[in-house]
């Protein structure tokens, strides 16, 4: 019955069944050729079982077919994956196959939204969710890397999806346009959650509460969360009252608000980790996949510790997600920035390793970002994970502060380093410490993207902020002009003015 349920969740939609004819050969060859990959768009259009010659007559009608296309092999794809469970020969093998089962399945589920007639959406919706579908299949293949499994299991998953993805994000590509504010919030914000976040109580409106003292309906934060209404289109407000719980949660349904008793108080910790066995992706004491979150006034924190690799606190792959003033605690890999658009407001994140990293459209606005003490001597604060040059995606770090935790002693500290060929992150008019290293910005490996990584910086200010001495790399930019600057800003970065207003989180639309 499982099984059967799955298949009706993610086999090919009503609208997609029109996809079985093959079109001209002349047709395939002349629109393939303008992909980034023509191959696989060559050889899967030309194969199609019906022979119903019919032309492709503008860009509009060959971007639907890709996207088609790339959906009826990601389904295929997602099959071939479920018959290889009983192929896993160890723990490791099982855990990094499982994440695969899951991410395919969340990149089905973009696939359709990017093809539903009935969804209103627009050219940047559809980059954003084209750009997390790739990144999911991505991560499927860095978790048997990351547990040392990918000699066996992982040859058997391959089946050019990824490739289709990169030619429907090469077609469909977009340019930033300045989006509008309201109230200092990105206007997607709805204005509902704009009130919440504003309220001097948001507890006061919650739906149900969580407390460790039995005094709430629920004792830990899972039930209230595995409780909360699956398809609510309005907001969800779950409280949770001060108190340290120590559960992994995931939360799946759209609109969900935790509200907490404020920094320090409200906690939510856990240590699974990649030393430990688990995948960086499946490590996060909390993970978020449902679209809309919010949350408010709250600690998340993973204890794996600094020798235990990666080790994540939060990983948000909700689009449209806010974090007010919220901590992220841990060390290597803390705040998992892993895919869709999100904004951290007034936040504090802690961490060694990479620990702002993976590839949202995110932007940090009057953060604090603490370099703790590494095991290796050596900080790295960012690691963005585009690998695709179409891809809508980056982190961006405004008004903050860069400065020292109090345990770090004497470690060179740089901005970032690129865990992906197009890696790209900018730091604008932030506060940069005396710990950033004078060179700024670390190689991941010898001359690995530093032609195609895109590092920005623009008016920062503090001791460490000089760019005198800074990388000579040809992806490195100082940053003069404003108008290249406000590409990265709310407004425009991840069309804040359209969906942040509704959260009522204050935010800096442009420079």
């Amino acid at each position: 019955m499982i099984a059967f349920r799955l298949f009706l969740t993610l086999s090919v939609p009503f609208f997609l069944s029109s996809f079985v004819s093959s079109y001209s050969w002349n047709d395939v060859k002349l629109w393939c050729s303008q992909t980034p990959n023509p191959e696989p768009c060559e050889y899967f259009l030309s194969n199609n079982p019906t022979h119903q010659y019919k032309p492709i007559k503008q860009k509009s009608d060959f971007f639907k077919l890709s996207l088609q296309l790339a959906q009826e092999r990601a389904l295929n794809g997602h099959a071939n994956t479920l018959s290889l469970g009983s192929k896993c020969r160890n723990p490791r093998e099982t855990a990094a196959w499982a994440d695969c089962v899951e991410l395919y399945e969340q990149t089905i589920r973009k696939l359709n939204k990017t093809l539903d007639p009935s969804t209103k959406f627009s050219q940047v919706d559809t980059q954003t969710w084209l750009s997390t579908a790739l990144t999911n299949l991505e991560t499927c293949k860095a978790g048997f890397y990351e547990l040392g499994v990918q000699d066996y299991v992982l040859p058997l998953m391959s089946n050019n999806v990824t490739k289709l993805l990169s030619n429907t994000l090469a077609l469909n590509k977009v340019e930033y346009e300045e989006p509008s504010y309201k109230d200092g919030f990105p206007t997607w914000v709805k204005p509902g959650d704009r009130r919440l976040l504003q309220a001097s109580s948001p507890a006061s409106k919650a739906n149900v509460v969580v407390a460790k003292d039995g005094s709430g309906k629920y004792t830990t934060v899972s039930e209230a969360v595995n409780a909360a209404p699956k398809s609510n289109s309005g907001r969800y407000v779950i409280y949770v009252k001060g108190g340290i719980y120590d559960e992994q949660v995931e939360i799946k349904a759209n609109n969900i608000m935790l509200v907490g008793d404020g920094i320090g108080k409200t906690i939510i910790t856990s240590s699974k980790s990649v030393g430990g066995g688990t995948t960086t992706f499946r490590s996060a004491t909390v993970a978020v996949v449902g679209d809309g979150f919010i949350t408010q006034d709250i600690t998340f924190r993973n204890t794996a510790g600094a020798t235990n690799h990666q080790a994540v606190a939060l990983r948000s792959g909700s689009d449209l997600s806010v974090f007010y003033r919220c901590s992220f605690e841990g060390y290597q890999d803390t705040l998992y920035v892993y895919s869709d658009r999100q904004f951290y407001r007034e936040c504090d994140i802690y961490g060694t390793v990479d620990f702002i990293f993976g590839n949202a459209a995110v932007v940090f606005q009057n953060c604090n970002i603490y370099a703790r003490n590494p095991p290796n001597k050596v900080n790295t604060i960012t690691a963005q994970g585009r690998t695709d040059p179409n891809q809508n995606t980056g982190i961006s770090i405004h008004n903050s502060k860069v400065t020292a935790a109090s345990d770090l002693m004497g470690v060179r500290t740089y901005l970032g380093r690129p865990w992906q060929q197009y890696s790209r992150t900018v730091f604008m008019k932030t506060y940069l410490d005396s710990l950033i290293n004078p060179e700024g910005w670390l190689e991941w490996s010898g001359n690995f993207a530093l032609s195609t990584l895109y590092y920005g910086e623009y008016m920062n200010t503090g001791p460490g902020s000089s760019t005198a001495n800074r990388v000579n790399w040809l992806g490195y930019h100082v940053i003069t002009s404003a108008s290249e600057a406000s590409k990265f800003t709310v407004g425009n970065f991840i069309a804040g003015n359209s969906w942040l207003p509704a959260t009522s989180v204050p935010f800096t639309s442009g420079l």
